[in-house]
């Protein structure tokens, strides 16, 4: 039998990494060794941006609240309370869409719990 060479392998796999390299600036979108060192790094960038963009939506959320309890003579952490002293489960994410969308709405809910 005939010894099975391992370039194609080689090349699917560098290709692989070239593709994902596709559109950055100069020799990183051309050469192997410079596309895997790039690719690499933005790899790791998106998973810490992942990351962080689920906390950048939590203090998104909490600052929308937070205004909308300012404008009713509160604050957040007192509003906060109070919702988990009444045994309302509403997470932050509704609750800024509450405040945000609808004015009366939250000040009713406002109303009820402090």
């Amino acid at each position: 039998m005939p010894r099975i060479k391992g370039a194609s392998v080689t090349r699917k796999r560098r290709n692989k990494v070239l593709k994902s390299a596709k559109g950055y600036w100069g020799s990183k979108s051309k050469h192997f060794k410079m596309a895997k060192q790039a690719v690499m790094k933005s790899g790791n960038y998106a998973y810490i941006g992942r990351k962080q963009r689920k906390r950048d939506f939590r203090s998104l959320w909490i600052s929308r609240i937070s205004a909308a309890c300012r404008l009713n003579g509160t604050n957040y952490s007192q509003f906060v309370h109070a919702l988990k002293l009444k045994g309302i489960n509403l997470d932050r994410k509704s609750l800024s869409e509450i405040a945000a969308t609808d004015y009366l709405g939250f000040k009713d809910l406002l109303s009820q719990v402090v």
